[in-house]
């Protein structure tokens, strides 16, 4: 039966069958004259040299006998399943000639060892093993003293070779067993590709539980296969540089807090909140910055990404930052808004909805705690192959889905839903002052910066919402196009650079933007007053009980009494 149930299974096993029983032991060539010709092999024309000799370590007296048998590996090469196949097979078969070099020149153990690593896992699925012939260990090492050897640059882009034409001279028979594969049917053939991981031992933690664009025991590797390495490191600077503005911004803010809490009271308190869940998630990625991509998201005895895990202890305390403290700020979003429509909507005063602290801490730590746990305990920690981060969702779409993407839909339209109906009561009270010739200065300057830091907040967390929706629609996509697709398709799919590099300083902007609070007057006031105390000693100031916005809008002295407060209109009167 053939395991890939496609013409491209069949054309590979036809081909492997005939090269198993025509496989005769290498001899040296020098056995006979060794004559410099032009290399005819359709396969090895433009492999980056032009003059072979023959007979070949092989024993194929002609080009058309080495041809015959080197096209059996044609499926691989097309399929492309290593870009250093095709040298390494040209190398072997048709070895390079030079006029003023009388030595054999075989292809470096390297070269060998990476078209192996490509291709073996394929080839394994068909039931046949990497030839013994080309055994990689008879091969020489760069600096050999004894033996030169070749590589070629991998950073160069290679040219894909013409679908196969049949030798200049053949026999019968040869070109109906050398029927060059589809678009169709090559991607019918599955198999995982470099720069993607093979596990091929049983001893693997991972063996027989993970695959990549349906592909089983296929990891990613260590960084993202779709990106370039300038794009890679690119990542590494961007994220670095908003995680740092982040925690410079939230630890003046969660700072000016703590030297003067009198003067933010509720409702705008939570934002004080969702500051320090920035600093802390900014922690993270600085943590990351530090010890490096590798050893926080990466398995370095695999070579591959952390899939599935609660450790090690670096992973998790990553995970833990980000993870928790970036759903908690989400949370402390919802009771900004709340606190605000309370505020406005119900005029409840800094006392009233201050009573309800309480609750609004169980609710902003405990939800993000009993997801962490969740997370942990179903080991669902898995790395990030772009930031170098441990997060969920990385490697698994359901978990995305489940633990990241339908929480922070649910915050926002949560949020954004207060927030509305807030400002709808802003407007109303605003219009009512006007009717009774009072100034509303103070409230329009409330309304103006509840609006900026609305617009600060909604827009990065809406479009952090839309990068995952787009991350968790097209992953299985790329991850096919990397295993599955043809060589040569300039429409196979792959991810935005753009989008991902968006995703992450939306993240973090919102941490430096919560800062615009405390850009005033006041807080200079506050540090100046604060140095006053620890460098001369001087009496501290006496702190207003109310802020301003609040007597904004609830029209109340701010000598008014606490229990007056709890008076106010209760929320199941809207």
């Amino acid at each position: 039966a053939d395991p890939g149930g496609g013409l491209a299974g069949r054309a590979l096993e036809r081909r492997w069958l005939r090269l198993g029983a025509a496989a005769p032991a290498p001899a040296p060539a020098a056995s006979k004259a060794v004559v410099c010709q032009e290399i005819t092999v359709p396969m090895c024309k433009g492999i980056g040299y032009n003059l072979t000799y023959m007979p070949n370590q092989f024993n194929h007296d002609t080009q058309d006998e080495a041809g015959l048998e080197v096209h059996q590996f044609w499926p691989l090469v097309e399929i492309q399943c290593s870009l250093d196949l095709k040298f390494f097979l040209c190398s072997m078969y048709t070895p390079i000639c030079l006029l003023d070099y009388a030595k054999p020149l075989p292809p470096c153990r390297s070269v060998c060892e990476r078209a192996k690593a490509g291709c073996s896992p394929l080839m394994r699925q068909y039931g046949f093993a990497w030839p013994e012939r080309m055994n990689c260990d008879k091969l020489p090492v760069p600096g050999d003293t004894e033996m030169l050897c070749m590589d070629h640059n991998q950073t160069e882009p290679t040219t894909l070779p013409p679908l196969f034409t049949k030798p200049t001279r053949s026999s019968k028979g040869v070109h109906k067993n050398l029927t060059p594969l589809t678009s169709g049917d090559c991607k019918r053939v599955c198999a995982c590709k470099e720069p993607l991981v093979f596990i091929s031992q049983e001893t693997h933690p991972l063996y027989n539980k993970i695959e990549t664009g349906h592909v089983r025991n296929c990891a990613i590797p260590c960084f993202q296969p779709y990106f370039t390495q300038d794009e890679k490191t690119f990542a590494t600077f961007w994220i670095g540089l908003w995680s740092v503005l982040c925690f410079i911004s939230t630890f003046t803010t969660v700072a000016t807090f703590l030297i003067d809490m009198e003067r933010f009271r509720y409702p705008e308190r939570p934002i004080i909140f969702l500051s320090a869940c920035y600093l802390f998630v900014s922690i993270g990625y600085i943590i990351r910055l530090i010890v490096g991509h590798a050893n926080v998201a990466c398995n370095k005895d695999y070579n591959h990404i952390h899939y599935e895990t609660t450790g090690p202890a670096l992973c998790t305390v990553v995970f833990l930052l980000i993870y928790f403290f970036g759903m908690a700020s989400s949370i402390w979003w919802v009771i900004l808004s709340l606190t605000w429509f309370l505020a406005a909507g119900m005029k409840w005063g800094n006392e009233a909805i201050a009573s309800y602290s309480q609750y609004f801490h169980m609710a902003a730590w405990l939800l993000p705690s009993v997801k962490s746990i969740t997370v942990l305990a179903l080991s669902s920690v898995d790395g990030d192959p772009v930031a170098g981060i441990c997060y969920v969702g990385n490697q698994n779409v359901d978990k995305l889905r489940g633990f990241v993407l339908a929480p922070l839909v649910v915050y926002l339209f949560t949020g954004t839903m207060f927030l509305l109906a807030g400002f709808v009561s802003l407007f109303r009270i605003r219009n009512v002052i006007k009717q009774g010739g009072t100034k509303t200065d103070k409230l329009e300057k409330l309304m103006i910066r509840i609006g900026i830091f609305t617009v600060l907040y909604t827009v990065p967390a809406t479009i952090v919402v839309a990068c995952y929706i787009y991350e968790q629609h097209y992953r299985e996509k790329w991850e096919m196009a990397q295993n599955c697709s043809c060589p040569g398709d300039k429409s196979r799919p792959k991810p935005d650079y753009a989008v991902f590099m968006l995703k992450y300083f939306m993240c973090l902007v919102v941490g430096i933007t919560s800062g615009v609070w405390i850009w005033s007057g006041k807080t200079l006031e506050s540090w100046k007053q604060f140095t006053g105390r620890c460098c001369r000693g001087g009496k501290p100031m006496s702190a207003t009980m109310y802020s301003e916005a609040n007597i904004a809008l609830t029209g109340r002295s701010g000598l008014a009494t606490s229990a007056s407060y709890h008076k106010q209109v209760p929320l199941s009167h809207v």
